[in-house]
């Protein structure tokens, strides 16, 4: 790969904000190895953390295109979707 002076890397930057913080960054790495769709409390639950700064972290990440929730009734389950965000998280073993 070659490197371009004319590329400006703001869609990356991007994504490195949302993950620069370690809630979202656990979040988007537990989703990645999940094998199924996981709702809020599920995420809590494996966290330690309350469902609502769950919800607001999900939110953010939502929001920039890192994960997608799907909707079962009244229960939303959410997985990453976004390519780089799996790649990034699997060399973070």
């Amino acid at each position: 790969m070659e490197f371009s002076k004319t590329r400006e890397y703001n869609d990356e930057a991007e994504l490195f904000k949302v993950l620069g913080h370690p809630i979202r960054l656990k979040i988007a790495a537990g989703l990645s190895i999940c094998t199924e769709e996981c709702n809020v409390k599920k995420i809590g639950e494996c966290l330690g953390l309350p469902q609502s700064t769950v919800s607001q972290h999900l939110a953010l990440l939502k929001n920039k295109g890192v994960i997608t929730g799907t909707r079962d009734g009244n229960e939303v389950r959410y997985s990453v979707t976004n390519a780089l965000v799996k790649k990034i998280v699997a060399t973070l073993g």
